[in-house]
């Protein structure tokens, strides 16, 4: 071994030191910090600060690490601190390996408990139940739009979002079959929808099921997987032991879902905020108008509007939009009180930052 190549390998291991003498020093205050939370009933997660601590970190860092390296060492960094606060559980629609418990590792790191429940319903009810701590469930595609599921659930919950997450989606094809055996492929409806592109030019009966991870465990059941294939994910099929025989078959390679993070309040304003808001518009022509009309007229920007039957009267909808701005911004709140005149009924879903990066 060279001489400056080992005493390059010594300043690592000196700086290797002194790094992690500093975490500790950091997660000594981190502990203090959980104790004050405690004593205050205040929540462990706070998506306002998180927000804070990553914008910080992208403006000290001068390189030559990328701000993505630093962000995925914070993030575990986080997630150890709220092990050290108050271990946290995170529900999310299972089993383990969907996009959702990606979106979910992702977001919250290694150190927390991890909750899979059956379906969407379910994560709203444990959090509101207060048998997890926050939940995370997908809410929009950019190529298969709203997932109804959760939509209809905001209708009789009272749950609040407090975060957002923005996951770049592959699909792939997994087998463990040669793709000229294969005769059926087994995914969650949504995914089709994203992948129709692949479906049409390859003609196979297409079987929804629940979710993407039960669909790579049929696959992996010899009594199951009779000429069939599921679509999921990369890590669905190291899981299972499947292989790739189709890379990346959504329709669109820039494939983002958009996930919400609920519990029972929102995040507190940042600057940098969205706030979702639900509601049902008067019986009255022009009615929908009039409420949009209300936030163009106060500047606030409408990222997104869902439509949903209201599942009481036929032909009654309820209206889900995203706006710019936090629920404490005084046009915010201007505007809200405004639309109220225009709606039957009007509730604040939550505020939350803005998500600036996909995971």
């Amino acid at each position: 071994m060279s001489e400056p190549l080992e005493r390059l390998r010594q300043q690592i291991d000196e700086l290797d030191r002194q790094i992690v003498e500093l975490l500790n020093k950091r997660a000594r205050v981190v502990v203090e910090v959980g104790k004050i939370k405690q004593q205050n009933n205040l929540p462990i997660f706070a998506p306002d600060r998180e927000k804070v601590v990553f914008e910080k970190i992208r403006q000290l860092n001068e390189g030559p690490l990328p701000n993505r390296c630093l962000e995925a060492v914070y993030r575990e960094l986080m997630s150890g601190s709220f092990a050290l606060e108050r271990p946290l559980r995170i529900g999310f629609l299972g089993p383990e390996g969907t996009f959702s418990h990606e979106a979910a590792m992702l977001k919250f790191g290694q150190s927390v408990d991890y909750t899979p429940l059956s379906d969407i319903p379910s994560v709203f009810e444990e959090v509101v139940r207060g048998h997890i701590d926050y939940g995370i469930v997908p809410v929009e595609n950019s190529i298969g739009g709203g997932v109804v599921d959760t939509l209809d659930a905001f209708l009789g919950s009272s749950v609040r979002i407090c975060a957002e997450v923005l996951l770049s989606v592959h699909h792939h094809v997994l087998s463990m079959h040669p793709w000229h055996e294969v005769k059926r492929i087994y995914s969650k409806a949504q995914v089709f929808a994203q992948c129709r592109k692949f479906l049409n030019a390859n003609a196979r009966e297409q079987i929804p099921v629940e979710s993407t991870a039960s669909a790579a465990e049929m696959m992996a059941n010899p009594s199951l997987n009779a000429h069939g294939a599921a679509i999921g994910s990369r890590q669905l099929a190291e899981k299972y032991g499947l292989q790739i025989l189709f890379e990346n078959i959504e329709d669109n390679p820039d494939n983002i879902t958009r996930f919400f993070v609920i519990s029972r309040e929102m995040a507190k304003r940042t600057g940098d905020d969205k706030t979702a808001i639900m509601f049902t518009t008067a019986h009255k022509p022009g009615a929908l108008a009039e409420v949009l009309d209300v936030f163009r007229d106060k500047g606030i920007n409408l990222t997104d509007i869902e439509k949903r039957p209201s599942q009481k009267v036929n032909w009654e909808y309820y209206f889900f939009i995203d706006a710019q701005g936090h629920v404490d911004d005084p046009k915010m709140q201007e505007a809200i009180e405004a639309a109220r005149e225009h709606c039957l009924q009007l509730t604040v879903l939550g505020s939350y930052p803005r998500a600036v990066e996909v995971l």
